[in-house]
């Protein structure tokens, strides 16, 4: 049998292979050229993209100021630097307090201390020179009452009796300063663990769940609540510009913000949270330095 292809009927089919052909070639390259243009990488905020300057990046590193670490919350931050959070979110114009960023700089110095040349970030130890009486029962023989000529024997003899009653004497307290609290301790238990620098940043007092927190002077609460990790119902409270306490791992918290203390007012009640027992974590801070509260407290 033989097949009469029809003429016309294969110049329509070759007509429509040809177009066929011509579609699938400009299907292709259009999508992949425009995935690697520049173009594109710099509208969708690519790798080439400038990085976003932190707030108050330009202060970084100079006084007054600090910069965001990892972990850092505003709580903490107004703890380490002597501040009430609210105040650092103010100076820092922060919408949100809840929401800073690593590395971002704050200012920690009122701004009307910076405009005065004045800083609470001056060193805690600063040279503070005080007119002393000189202990009569220091070891040189004109103090101790040894006369010039007297015996070997009766010269260590005398010694050996001024050391002794030096013993006798409670531990030396640091001199109060005139910007320092009268303070009380706040709490009646024993101490249980003692200040250690760079480890623990104040005094451990044991006691029953619900013992009463004193306030160690007067002064304002700055902060009442559980938002800083580790420290569990904490309160703290502002005495002045220079000094700070804290009290942590409270069962109950009976301060709130803004609230007016005397010393001696019982704010909290002893109890665990964030904590492996019942204890009072105590910190005295100047200018939000961790100081040694047994150096501090009147002698028990």
């Amino acid at each position: 049998m033989q097949i009469i292809l029809n003429p016309r009927l294969l110049a329509s089919v070759a007509v429509v292979l040809s177009l066929v052909g011509c579609a699938t070639h400009n299907q292709r390259a259009p999508v992949e050229d425009r995935s690697r243009s520049g173009g594109s990488s710099a509208a969708s905020g690519g790798a080439n993209a400038p990085a976003r300057a932190l707030p108050g990046a330009e202060n970084a590193g100079k006084p007054g100021y600090y910069t965001v670490k990892p972990n850092d919350t505003l709580i903490r931050i107004s703890l380490e630097t002597g501040q009430n959070w609210r105040d650092l979110a103010a100076w820092n114009n922060l919408v949100d307090p809840n929401r800073i960023e690593v590395d971002q700089v704050l200012r920690v110095v009122a701004p009307e201390a910076m405009a005065s040349g004045a800083s609470s970030t001056k060193p805690i130890a600063s040279p503070n020179i005080q007119a002393r009486v000189i202990d009569p029962k220091a070891p040189s023989s004109a103090a101790s009452g040894v006369k010039p000529g007297a015996s070997g024997a009766t010269a260590a003899a005398s010694q050996a009796a001024s050391a002794a009653e030096t013993a006798k004497e409670p531990a030396a307290k640091e001199p109060r300063e005139a910007d320092e609290p009268n303070w009380q301790w706040p709490a009646n238990g024993p101490v249980l663990g003692g200040f250690e620098e760079g480890k623990r940043k104040g005094l451990v007092i044991g006691g029953k769940a619900g013992d009463a927190v004193f306030a160690a002077a007067d002064g304002r609460v700055v902060y009442a609540g559980s938002g800083l990790r580790g420290y569990g119902n904490l309160v703290i409270i502002k005495h002045n510009a220079e000094y700070l306490t804290a009290y942590a791992h409270n069962q109950t918290l009976l301060v709130k913000e803004d609230q007016a203390v005397r010393k001696g007012q019982k704010i909290a009640e002893m109890g665990s949270t964030d904590a492996e027992r019942v204890q009072l974590h105590f910190e005295i801070r100047k200018q939000g330095k961790p100081v040694d509260p047994a150096r501090q407290l009147p002698t028990r």
